[in-house]
């Protein structure tokens, strides 16, 4: 899987499954502050959160199976050089 957000820290970078899982911490963590507001607007942001948090889950579970497929038919990734496809 490509690797995104490289830094000092984590010079390989993150895979797609890794932020799309810190996005749906993000967004659980919003979520839960809504919980206690009646306000209409409040209620509608924490449906579509919810409805967001359903994506993101298919889109990690997505992810996590794209990496799985790649590592078992050519190994692990190595940052810079890609498994599939052209650089």
């Amino acid at each position: 899987m490509t690797h995104f957000l490289k830094s000092e820290q984590k010079p390989d970078g993150h895979r797609l499954e890794e932020i799309l899982t810190m996005v749906r911490a993000d967004i659980i963590l919003r979520a839960s502050k809504l919980l206690e507001d009646e306000r209409p607007e409040a209620k509608r942001v924490l449906e579509n959160d919810i409805k967001i948090l359903g994506w993101l889950s298919d889109s990690v579970r997505a992810a996590e199976d794209s990496t799985q497929l790649l590592t078992k038919s050519f190994g692990k990734s190595t940052p810079g050089k890609p498994r599939v496809g052209s650089a």
